[in-house]
């Protein structure tokens, strides 16, 4: 009895939650699309949870506007392929958006964990993914000789996601939240040396707005010494990014130069000239279809087809290398529009939290969805945006835990639960208005009581 007891102990919701979490903030720039089976795999469970009245749906103001972006988005994908009456032929084209579907869900379940408790597993999951992503870019550029793309199995994915972890790191770092400043600097520095062997010049970019915008977001605490500190520090760590990654960041630079010449005169076939000619024949295929797109199973045609007729080559491309433009494409002015609402709804929502709030939990749940809102933008601007599963996953993750910290309230569990002993002492410091749990060690306090 004891020992079933023990094991019904590790499988309690706040547990489950507990590993769940640790999963979706570790698994991205490790192993991949692994983060898109734990996250739907979690969704579907919740959606049986939902069905059974064991869970209930945690429903508030800023989760709902969201929630009605995200399925606008989905639908106007939908009633692309309706018109063209391409919906049978779309089908498995469509499937992806049950991703964004479960978002609603998935906020629901998961907010019945301590928000102190979440917080603390974002942080040492994404610093524990910046160590491991530097162990694999090392081997990866060193013994295979390829640029870095850790688990993910693309360059750009994997610099992306692992962006978002390393912006967690200096987050967490600067609000104060947590006492291992020092193993959180390390881990972003370890995160940045792999997204430059990654040479994803776009997200060098957007590295660099997002970490502008933790600074300016964490300014307040940056004053006198702690800006000299903060100074000296940002000199450390630009030596060893600059010693381990000059070779890379000097082949990647010449190789834009070499390909901005080639495309000036008239060569598509580099990396450059073919975003170039991408972006030409979608704003042709725009045209043909301005109000509700060609339907999202149409766009490997439409590249395809534009290659040949336009510029007399054989090519083949899933999506336009730009974000919007690829909705524009696919679901017309209502996709792109739809698209466009969930990241200013998710930035207002960030932005009134930052102005309004002075809790350090909210304000670092802030920050998760201002650095996921940078990240994904200033990428999708010659990448994807949306459209592929561990990017689908990462963002629901990070905007479904990001709006939780910072404006949703804890939700109540339908049947009994017993909390296991130890999981509230690593727990980080309570939101104001709750009360520390006896035991907790290895925090700061927040910036408030110092």
């Amino acid at each position: 009895m004891n020992r079933l007891s023990s094991i019904r102990q590790q499988f309690t919701p706040s547990r489950i939650n507990i590993y769940f979490s640790i999963l979706c903030f570790f698994f991205p720039p490790i192993l991949g699309s692994a983060v898109s089976f734990v996250f739907n795999g979690g969704g579907l469970w919740s959606v049986l949870l939902i069905a059974l009245k064991r869970r209930r749906f945690n429903v508030d103001r800023a989760m709902m506007a969201l929630t009605i972006a995200i399925y606008a988005y989905c639908a106007s994908n939908v009633l692309a392929s309706i018109v063209n009456h391409a919906i049978v032929g779309d089908a498995r084209h469509l499937v992806p958006l049950i991703t964004f579907l479960l978002f609603p869900i998935s906020y629901s379940t998961w907010s019945i964990s301590q928000k102190t408790m979440l917080v603390r597993i974002i942080v040492l999951a994404s610093m524990a993914a910046c160590f491991g992503a530097l162990l694999l870019a090392v081997y990866q550029q060193y013994q295979l000789g390829i640029r870095a793309e850790g688990g993910a199995g693309n360059a750009i994915v994997f610099a992306e996601v692992l962006c978002l972890a390393v912006v967690t790191c200096v987050a967490a770092a600067l609000s104060g939240i947590e006492r291992y400043r020092i193993a959180l600097i390390c881990a972003a520095l370890g995160g940045t040396i792999a997204i430059v062997y990654s040479g994803t010049r776009i997200v060098w970019l957007a590295l660099l707005i997002a970490g502008v915008a933790v600074l300016l977001i964490n300014q307040r605490g940056l004053r006198g010494k702690s800006a000299v500190r903060l100074l000296l520090l940002l000199a450390a760590i630009a030596v060893p990014i600059a010693a381990f990654g000059f070779q890379t960041i000097a082949g990647r630079i010449a190789f834009l130069h070499s390909d901005w010449v080639a495309m000036a005169h008239g060569d598509h076939t580099t990396a450059l000239g073919a975003r170039v000619a991408l972006w030409d024949i979608g704003l042709k295929a725009f045209r043909e279809m301005p109000l509700f797109g060609h339907g999202v199973g149409a766009t490997h045609l439409l590249i395809k087809q534009g290659f040949q007729d336009q510029f007399g080559l054989d090519a083949g491309f899933n999506h336009f290398h730009n974000g919007f433009l690829t909705a524009l494409v696919q679901a017309g002015l209502l996709g792109a529009l739809t698209l466009a609402a969930i990241f200013v709804i998710a930035a207002r929502n960030a932005a009134l939290v930052l102005r309004n709030s002075a809790d350090p939990i909210e304000r670092f749940g802030a920050t998760m969805i201002v650095a996921l809102v940078i990240t994904y933008l200033t990428a999708g601007m010659t990448g994807i945006l949306l459209g592929h599963d561990i990017l689908d996953s990462v963002f629901m993750v990070f905007l479904v835990s990001g709006t939780y910290l910072a404006c949703g309230r804890q939700a109540a569990l339908m049947e009994s639960q017993t909390v296991p002993s130890g999981v509230e002492a690593d727990a980080v410091p309570p939101a104001k208005g709750q009360t520390a749990p006896s035991g907790v060690e290895g925090l700061a306090p927040p910036p408030a009581a110092r």
